[in-house]
C-alpha cells in the first residue's frame, strides 16, 4: 500500500514537472510566434494528445454529451418516397479532461478555437438518415479552460419519415430525429439535454415561417435500449411536429369542383321535357374531367394510401355521372311518343298521389307543367310533313260535327257509292283524332309522372350532396383545429 502511494505520488511529480518544463519551453520560443499565446495555448493542449482515446482520466467515468437542435426550415416533404428534409441547427457539448489549462499561465485566455479533426469527437449520428445532405463544413470546435468542447454546427436533414396523407391538404405531420451512438453504450457514452424539453418544444425563434409548413412545436425523449440485454443505449429523440397550411390547395383544388357541383345542381331548374338539361350536364361532366386532370399533379401519390380528397374528386364524379343518368331518363320519360303506353295504376299510385302528397308538391304546380307541356308541337304524319294542331275543346267540336253530317248524309242518300267513301273517310279521321287525342292525354300522364320523378330525385341528390359536404368539411375542420 505504502509502495503503490509513493509510486503514485512519484508520477504525479513527474508529471507535474513535464507540463512546467512544457510551458517555459513554450514560453521561450522565439520568432514571429514569440509572444503568441494562442499559439502558445494551442501546442500546449496538443502535445501528447490522443485524439482516438476517450478524454478521461477515469475508464470507469461515461462522458455525457449535452444536446440541443432547433429547427430552422422545412425543405422538402416528399410524400411519395415517405422522405422529410430538414434544416436544422444541431449543437452538442462534452467534457474533455485533457483540454483544460488555467487561464493565468496563458494572459487570462478562457476559450479557444481549435480544429475538429484534432480531438475526440462522439460519434452520434441521426438513425433516420437516409441521404447526405448539403451541410456547410465547420471545421473548428470551442474549448474552454475547464474542458468544455462546444460543438455547433447547421446539418441539411434527410430523413425517412412515415407521412400520413390521408388528411391533406389538412394533415399534421410528425417526423422523428433519432440522436445516438453508433457503437458506444452508456457505460462509455450518455446523452442528455442542454436544456429543458419545454424549452426546446416551444423554440421557434429561428424557425424560417414563410413556406408551405409550419412549425408546431418539438417534443423530445430519452430512452434507454438494449439490443442483447447486455449493453444498453442512450437515444435523444427530437419529434419534428409540421402542419401544412392548406389555403393554396382550397383556393385551386376544393372552390372549382365546388362551384361545379354547385351549377350541377342549378341544372335540375331546367325543364325536364327539353333536351338543354342532357347537354349542360355533359358540358359539366367534361369540364370536370379536364378539371380532375390538371390537378392530378398536384395531389400526393403514394402506394399505400389515397388522399382523403381525391376520394372527394371520385365522388364528385360519380355524382355527376349519376345526375347526368337521371336527368337522361327523365327526359325519356316525358319525351312523347305515339306508340307510348298508358302509365300503369300502381305508378299513379305512388307517384301522382303519395309522392306528391310526401314531397308537398300543390295541384296548381302541376297543372301549370301540364299547360305549358300542351303547347307543343304534338303530332307528325309518316306520309306527309305537315303537323295537325288541336285542343281538347276543337277536337271535340270536330267529333260532333262529324256525327251530325254523318247522320243527315245517311238519312239522305244512304246506298249512293260517293256518300260511303265520304262516311268512310270521315269515320278514318275521326278514328285519327281520337288516336291522337289519346296518346296527347298518355303524354301528358307521363309529364306528369316525369315532373313528379324529377323532384323527387333532385331533392334526393340535393341532400346527398349536403350531407356528404357537411362530412367533409367537418373532418377537414377539426383536422384543422386540432
Amino acid at each position: 500500500m505504502k509502495c503503490s502511494a509513493l509510486w503514485t505520488s512519484l508520477c504525479v511529480c513527474m508529471y507535474g514537472a513535464v507540463v512546467t518544463c512544457s510551458v517555459k519551453k513554450l514560453g521561450n520560443n522565439t520568432g514571429r510566434f514569440a509572444n503568441a499565446t494562442l499559439v502558445r495555448l494551442n501546442e500546449f493542449l496538443s502535445a501528447g494528445y490522443k485524439k482516438g482515446v476517450r478524454p478521461v482520466r477515469d475508464w470507469r467515468q461515461s462522458t455525457t454529451v449535452a444536446i440541443d437542435l432547433m429547427v430552422y426550415a422545412i425543405l422538402n416533404v416528399d410524400e411519395k418516397n415517405q422522405v422529410l428534409t430538414t434544416y436544422v441547427w444541431y449543437r452538442q457539448q462534452w467534457i474533455d479532461e485533457f483540454l483544460a489549462w488555467d487561464p493565468e499561465e496563458f494572459d487570462d485566455v478562457k476559450q479557444i478555437s481549435i480544429p475538429t479533426a484534432n480531438i475526440w469527437v462522439p460519434d452520434i449520428l441521426i438513425n433516420e438518415f437516409v441521404d447526405v445532405g448539403k451541410s456547410p463544413e465547420i471545421p473548428y470546435v470551442y474549448v474552454g479552460h475547464t474542458g468544455l468542447v462546444r460543438n455547433y454546427k447547421p446539418i441539411q436533414v434527410v430523413t425517412a419519415c412515415s407521412l400520413n396523407i390521408y388528411n391533406f391538404p389538412y394533415d399534421v405531420q410528425k417526423c422523428s430525429l433519432t440522436f445516438q451512438s453508433w457503437l458506444h453504450t452508456t457505460k462509455d457514452i450518455n446523452i442528455t439535454l442542454m436544456r429543458t424539453p419545454e424549452e426546446v418544444m416551444n423554440d421557434k425563434s429561428v424557425f424560417m415561417n414563410q413556406g408551405e409548413w409550419e412549425l408546431l412545436h418539438v417534443l423530445s425523449t430519452y430512452k434507454e435500449f438494449s439490443i442483447d440485454h447486455d449493453d444498453y443505449y442512450a437515444e435523444m429523440k427530437f419529434h419534428v411536429v409540421i402542419r401544412r397550411r392548406p389555403l393554396f390547395y382550397t383556393v385551386n383544388l376544393l372552390l372549382p369542383s365546388v362551384f361545379l357541383m354547385v351549377m350541377d345542381i342549378v341544372g335540375f331548374y331546367l325543364p325536364p321535357d327539353s333536351g338543354e338539361r342532357v347537354s349542360f350536364k355533359i358540358t359539366l361532366l367534361l369540364g370536370y374531367s379536364v378539371f380532375l386532370i390538371i390537378v392530378s399533379d398536384t395531389l400526393p401519390a403514394t402506394a399505400i394510401g389515397t388522399p382523403l380528397i381525391g376520394v372527394y374528386f371520385v365522388v364528385c364524379m360519380a355524382l355527376l355521372v349519376i345526375s347526368l343518368t337521371e336527368s337522361v331518363l327523365i327526359v325519356r320519360l316525358v319525351h312523347k311518343q305515339d306508340l307510348q303506353s298508358r302509365v300503369p295504376q300502381w305508378v299513379k299510385h305512388l307517384v301522382l298521389e303519395k309522392a306528391t302528397v310526401l314531397l308537398c308538391i300543390r295541384n296548381k304546380k302541376v297543372c301549370s307543367i301540364l299547360s305549358q307541356g300542351s303547347d307543343l308541337p304534338l303530332y307528325k304524319e309518316n306520309n306527309m310533313n305537315t303537323a295537325v294542331h288541336c285542343n281538347h275543346h276543337s277536337c271535340e267540336g270536330s267529333r260532333e260535327s262529324e256525327r251530325n253530317l254523318g247522320l243527315g248524309l245517311s238519312t239522305r242518300d244512304s246506298g249512293s257509292p260517293v256518300m260511303d267513301g265520304i262516311l268512310r273517310e270521315i269515320t278514318t279521321i275521326r278514328q285519327f283524332l281520337e288516336k291522337k287525342d289519346e296518346s296527347r292525354e298518355i303524354a301528358k300522364e307521363w309529364l306528369q309522372v316525369g315532373y313528379v320523378l324529377d323532384v323527387l330525385l333532385f331533392r334526393v341528390y340535393l341532400l346527398t350532396v349536403l350531407a356528404y359536404s357537411i362530412t367533409l368539411g367537418t373532418l377537414w375542420s377539426v383536422w384543422q383545429n386540432v
